[in-house]
This record gives C-alpha cells, sequence and structure tokens, in this order.
C-alpha cells in the first residue's frame, strides 16, 4: 500500500510540474519578416524628386538664415570700419584728435639748422631759454660714426662720423607765442661759419618761391655759409636750405636761397652759371623747371613751325589769287543704260 501511495504522489507531483511548465513555457513566437515591397521605377523617381524637393527647401533656408546673419553683422562692422582702422587699431576719431595734437605741437616746436657737430642741449637752451619755457630739444640729422650705433646713442655718446659737420635740432616750447618769439634768432652766428636757421616746424607754414630762388650743381660737402656769402652781394639772405643726404650728411648737389625781398631774387639770377666751390652753379626762379622744358619743347618744334609759316605765307601771299573752293557735284549711282541702235543701222555703221 505503501508503495502504490508514494508511486500516486510521484504521478501527481508529475502532472503538476507538466502543468506548471505549460503555462510558464510559451510557445517562441516566429518573426516575422517585413518584406520588403520592390518599387517600381517611376515610384523610384517620384521618391528621388521629392528628396531633391525637401533638399531644395533646406539649402533655401538656410541661405536665408545666413544672409540675416550677414545683415546683422554688417550694421555694427559698418560702423566699425568708419571707427576703426585695422592697421593702426585706433579709431578715427582718435586718429583726427591725434593729428590735431600733433599740429599744435609743431606750432610750438621750432627748427633750428645748420648747428655745428658740437652743439649741446645746454647751448640752446640758454639761446632760447629768454623766449619762454622750453619743454624738450631733441637733435636729427646725425651720422653715426658706426654703423652699427643708432643715431640717438650717438647722439649720447656723442659719436658723430668725422666728415659730419652740421646738425638740426627740434626745440618745443610751452606756449605758441614763444615759439614765434624765438624765430628773431634766425640768422644769428651761433659758431664761426655756422648761421643758424630757426623756422617754424608747422606744416602749414608754406615757402614764399617770389622771394626765393634753386641752386643746381652745387659741390656734395658745401656749406650753407659758404653759400650765404656766395649770394650776399644780392641782398639780405634770410635763410639757406642745402638739401642732404639722412644718412651721409652730404649734400645732394641742390638747395635753396629765401631773400628778404623780391629784388635781390633778380640780382641772384645773374649770377647763374658762375664757379662756387670748382663748379658753375645754376641759378633759376622756384617753379621755373616745367617752364623750362615747355621753353625747351617749343624750341624744338621751332623748325617744324617756320616751315609751316613759310608754306601759309607763300600760299597766302598778296600777289597769289585765292578763289573759293568748288564743291564737287554728286555723283549718281543710277547706271546709264546704253543707247540701242536698230540693225539696219549697225549693219550699214559696219
Amino acid at each position: 500500500k505503501e508503495n502504490k501511495k508514494r508511486k500516486h504522489t510521484e504521478e501527481a507531483e508529475e502532472v503538476s510540474e507538466d502543468q506548471n511548465s505549460s503555462v510558464t513555457q510559451e510557445p517562441p513566437i516566429k518573426a516575422k519578416k517585413a518584406r520588403k515591397k520592390e518599387l517600381s521605377k517611376a515610384e523610384k523617381k517620384l521618391a528621388n524628386r521629392e528628396r531633391a524637393l525637401e533638399q531644395a527647401d533646406e539649402d533655401e533656408e538656410q541661405k536665408l538664415l545666413q544672409n540675416k546673419a550677414k545683415q546683422k553683422k554688417r550694421a555694427p562692422h559698418a560702423i566699425t570700419k568708419n571707427v576703426v582702422n585695422s592697421d593702426t587699431g585706433t579709431t578715427v576719431k582718435q586718429q583726427k584728435e591725434k593729428k590735431v595734437t600733433d599740429e599744435m605741437v609743431n606750432r610750438r616746436t621750432v627748427f633750428v639748422g645748420n648747428l655745428p657737430v658740437n652743439c649741446t642741449v645746454q647751448a640752446l637752451k640758454s639761446l632760447f631759454k629768454e623766449y619762454g619755457q622750453i619743454k624738450s630739444i631733441r637733435f636729427r640729422s646725425l651720422v653715426p660714426a658706426e654703423d652699427t650705433l643708432s643715431k640717438k646713442l650717438a647722439a649720447i655718446k656723442h659719436k658723430v662720423h668725422p666728415n659730419a659737420k652740421f646738425v638740426n635740432a627740434y626745440v618745443v616750447f610751452k606756449e605758441e607765442c614763444d615759439a614765434i618769439k624765438a624765430l628773431n634768432e634766425n640768422g644769428t652766428e651761433i659758431a664761426s661759419g655756422f648761421h643758424i636757421r630757426v623756422d617754424i616746424a608747422s606744416k602749414t607754414n608754406s615757402h614764399d618761391n617770389k622771394r626765393s630762388v634753386f641752386l643746381g650743381n652745387l659741390s656734395y660737402d658745401i656749406s650753407d655759409d659758404a653759400v650765404r656769402e656766395h649770394f650776399s652781394v644780392c641782398g639780405d639772405v634770410v635763410a639757406v636750405r642745402i638739401v642732404r643726404d639722412r644718412k651721409t650728411g652730404l649734400g645732394k648737389g641742390f638747395g635753396y636761397v629765401l631773400f628778404e625781398n623780391t629784388d635781390a631774387v633778380h640780382l641772384a639770377l645773374k649770377l647763374n652759371e658762375t664757379v662756387l666751390m670748382g663748379r658753375k652753379i645754376r641759378v633759376k626762379r622756384c617753379g621755373e623747371k616745367w617752364k623750362a622744358s615747355q621753353k625747351s619743347a617749343d624750341q624744338s618744334r621751332a623748325p617744324k613751325d617756320r616751315v609751316d609759316t613759310t608754306l601759309k605765307n607763300r600760299r597766302c601771299s598778296n600777289d597769289s589769287f585765292v578763289g573759293e573752293k568748288a564743291v564737287p557735284l554728286k555723283k549718281s549711282t543710277k547706271l546709264k543704260r546704253l543707247r540701242t541702235l536698230p540693225r539696219n543701222k549697225a549693219g550699214k555703221n559696219k
């Protein structure tokens, strides 16, 4: 009996296990494979067109957005272009202010030329201090003794080229009226053979051509005082300016002389082709270079003009007869027809 009971319980347990397994284990669901429908050629074309249209719409939208962004950027950039300079990084307003300040400083600055090389800052201060308060003095046109030295260092160490004899300077005053008073020192002899030239450094100061002459074919190592002495017989010399090379300090062969009045200019022109330091110098009015070239051009054309005038005189002499010009008749474009003779007359002529 016990064996039967055990078998019965075992069978009941097996049945319950089978029922539980049937509940938990469901049959696997077969994955339905999506069948791709094969599209026809017409459907493919339509799909491609729709994609192209969508892409075009997207591109147009992007372009519109880009244009709007550019327009927004242009407005501030347009203002900055007018205001900011890309090269210097400063605004136009700042540049204008700087120019104004520079011009104001130049009006208070005095240029002193034809100074000796051994001139010092203290010597210039003692010369100009009576006219007003001096803010600064700086030397220019220095020729260093060595190429490695800068002009500033050469001025501090007093290492100047032995051939250099002249130097220039700028004296800055505190007030503009003081700089104008300092012009009284123009032409004074600061050292033996050195008559200084004093002028306002402002660019607005124009050169008076009516009281000046141009000098050419000058010696390269000529001094301002040699030119002053040569033209002193013509009248009072206000200033002498020899154009020099910045690197070497030697003259470039030309310069200018400014006189007190215009009468001295007429006398100076008579010194043309006179000898100065072994050279025949050229003396002309300032601004006559172009006129001289025009005159030479006219002289070169003179023979042709003479031939033309002689021919005109021959043609239009009093003895010759001058008649009215005949108007030629217009030739008709129509072709003339040939006269046809009758056959009898044509045979008789033969």
